[in-house]
């Protein structure tokens, strides 16, 4: 392999290479056997595309609006933790290359640069990630500071009232930087010789009690509208919509959390049909190629997000690498709407894939 990669994976080995054996297995790892942290790759590859021919895609158009904001392509730059790791400006660099390449940056509530530095680093559209702590005064302030500096939507991971057992992590003894968010408000530092850091510090901060009755609790302290990130099932759609959030993302928190659930575009379509277009699908979780953007997109979500990719560009080439990341994505989903027959993202449709599921229908 060259010195420049030509797609997205080849940065996951440059950041090998890059970065302590600790801080690549943190971003690159999952939970427990890891079997929904491959899937969520893999289960891809079983999705075929079904073309239309003779379609003018002399123009192709990639841009849409996501919540009221105008952007380049259908992706967004995921929420992740700590790209200080990555590189030593972290969110800053990240928040720049979404900028310079007109797509929505989600900042996590455990970014190693503050809110208020990322919000003065660029002119990009983006939203708060938020996690509940049992200081419910700390989850609130970050949103107050959020919404202050102009952040335009709040995700709210729902799937961590506990941190997954992530066994990389607890062997190679995760240390959790001090957070520079939470300075004179709380300290993450914490004693566990015996294993991971962080998964003490995230044990003994997250609110296990968190609940639906807790959105209204959200909804009186923000105007912004509320995503809810970490949703698989049809029944916890209908919840939310009863609920009203103004968005659901289908996601399974990158395979970090709880193993052996589907891989998170396995149980697209059934979060897409509950929802029934009353509100915006994100979709995250294994998007590698371009080919997977149109096929999240065919089977029903408006946008993806992307994560560790991101971190690999960051951790590689900073900024630079993140910008290439996203612009690989882009430009090969470009490619693929004109192999497809798609000059623009509403004619990619659900004809336009095969699933396993369609070829089990098929038999029947």
């Amino acid at each position: 392999m060259g010195d420049e990669p030509v797609n997205v994976k080849e940065y996951q080995e440059l950041a090998k290479q890059a970065l302590p054996k600790m801080y690549y297995d943190f971003f690159a790892g999952g939970s427990e056997d890891q079997h929904t942290l491959k899937e969520n790759v893999e289960a891809f590859q079983r999705i075929t595309l079904r073309p239309r021919v003779l379609v003018d895609v002399s123009k192709i158009d990639m841009s849409t609006t996501i919540l009221g904001y105008k952007t380049s392509a259908p992706i967004i730059v995921a929420p992740t933790s700590l790209h200080q790791l990555a590189h030593p400006q972290g969110e800053i660099l990240t928040a720049k290359a979404a900028a310079a390449c007109n797509v929505i940056m989600g900042l996590s509530f455990s970014s190693t640069c503050t809110i208020e530095e990322v919000a003065s680093s660029c002119n990009a559209v983006r939203f708060f990630q938020l996690y509940v702590y049992k200081r419910r005064d700390i989850s609130a302030l970050m949103v107050k500071r959020a919404e202050a500096n102009g952040f335009k939507a709040i995700l709210l991971t729902v799937d961590t009232p506990k941190m997954g057992h992530r066994e990389a992590d607890i062997k190679n003894k995760m240390i959790a930087p001090q957070l520079k968010n939470f300075e004179g408000l709380m300290s993450t530092t914490v004693d566990n010789s015996e294993g991971s850091n962080l998964e003490a510090f995230t044990s003994s901060s997250l609110d296990p009690s968190l609940s639906w009755k807790d959105i209204a609790w959200l909804k009186s302290i923000t105007q912004l509208p509320i995503l809810i990130k970490g949703v698989l099932t049809r029944e916890d759609v209908i919840k939310a919509m009863e609920i009203g959030v103004e968005g659901i993302i289908a996601s399974n928190h990158g395979g970090r959390q709880l193993d052996y659930v589907p891989a998170a575009i396995d149980a697209l379509e059934e979060v897409v049909l509950a929802v029934q277009g009353r509100i915006p699908v994100l979709f995250d979780g294994g998007i590698r190629r371009g080919t997977d953007v149109f096929k999240a997109l065919a089977l029903g979500a408006q946008a993806v997000m992307v994560g560790r990719p991101v971190l690999y560009g960051l951790a590689a080439k900073g900024e630079y690498g993140v910008k290439r990341v996203i612009e690989m994505l882009k430009d090969e989903l470009e490619l693929t709407m004109a192999l497809s027959g798609c000059p623009t993202l509403n004619d990619i449709t659900r004809n336009h894939v095969r699933t396993q599921i369609d070829d089990h229908h098929s038999r029947l």
